[in-house]
């Protein structure tokens, strides 16, 4: 991280820290045209923020003056080259609950704040799919590694230098559906796209995955009808509302701990136990914490042949 001239920044084990690393403000210019020329992007006072991929999938974001006040800024932000398994982000009981879901088809979301794993998770829960399924992931800008044969990645793309149309994360839903993909996975939905990753996980595209920024899963439920509403459609709240609650099986809520930890921190099924009046927002379950796993999934598994959640995982 460079916040200006001064000192170069890095976070470690959950704690930012500065460098011995001095750049001036000409330096830094210089290193943020020299990096994002070469991918088609442009950045200057008439367009002064730009987000982009790197060659080693890292993702970089900077913004200069005038929007930058004290000088330009860089934030890169690197992913961890070993893949991160479930078992770290939670206990034993809650790690099986999770696999099981993955395997029932169980259309999931994964909430949380900004950095606090989100994607590593996704990766993770990802892990759990069968490697003969074919999976198309969709994202603003490619992380996602999963260790699969039969995986289908598409990137947005925004407006380069040279004037060529966006390519919208809502345009790359429409088309996966078109790819005959098995699941398809939404890096993280934050406007129109919604609603599409919605019909989606209601039209035979059963065990899709997705993320959104959130601060609880209840928060997520809302954020989600939010997004849906804000893309200006005609579609009313109550059928968003039937949307959700027709389309989402679990949510999984993560949270970066003082120490740089990633946890899961609450995973709750939507409660379709009780008779729900058309038009109310889904009404949540939670059945794990931090600690352990206190009840077993109550979602119908979305195929036939799913095996049933074990009592030997509570407590766990």
């Amino acid at each position: 991280m460079v916040n200006g001239p001064g000192p170069v920044w890095v976070e470690r084990r959950g704690c930012l820290e500065a460098t011995n690393t001095i750049l001036d403000t000409e330096t830094i210019e210089l290193l943020i045209e020299q990096t994002v020329a070469p991918l088609g992007r442009r950045i200057d006072r008439s367009s002064p923020m730009v987000d982009a991929r790197l060659a080693d999938g890292s993702r970089l974001n900077a913004v200069v003056p005038p929007v930058a006040v004290d000088g330009p800024y860089v934030t890169i932000r690197r992913f961890s080259v070993r893949p991160v398994p479930l078992e770290e982000f939670a206990p034993p009981g809650v790690v099986s609950a999770l696999r099981w879901a993955v395997a029932a088809r169980c259309n999931l979301v994964v909430s949380g704040g900004t950095g606090a794993g989100k994607t590593t998770l996704l990766n993770a829960l990802a892990g759990s799919i069968d490697p003969g399924e074919r999976v198309v992931t969709v994202e603003d800008a490619a992380e996602l590694a999963l260790d699969s044969d039969h995986v289908v990645r598409l990137e947005a793309r925004p407006t380069d230098i040279d004037g060529v149309s966006p390519v919208t994360i809502r345009q790359l839903v429409r088309n996966a559906l078109r790819m005959r993909p098995d699941r398809i996975i939404v890096g993280e939905v934050r406007g129109a796209e919604t609603l599409d990753m919605l019909q989606a996980m209601n039209t035979g595209h059963e065990g899709s995955l997705s993320t959104c920024h959130a601060n609880s899963p209840a928060d997520a439920i809302s954020r989600l009808e939010t997004m849906v509403l804000l893309d200006g459609g005609a579609v009313p709240l109550a059928a968003v509302r039937d949307q959700i609650a027709a389309a989402v099986d679990m949510v999984v809520h993560v949270a970066r701990r003082p120490q740089g930890q990633r946890r899961i921190v609450s995973l709750a099924v939507v409660d379709r136990s009780e008779e729900r009046y058309e038009g109310s927002r889904p009404s949540l379950c939670q059945i794990a914490d931090e600690r352990q796993l206190h009840s077993l999934p109550t979602v119908e598994p979305r195929v036939p042949d799913a095996a049933t959640p074990d009592p030997r995982w509570l407590g766990r």
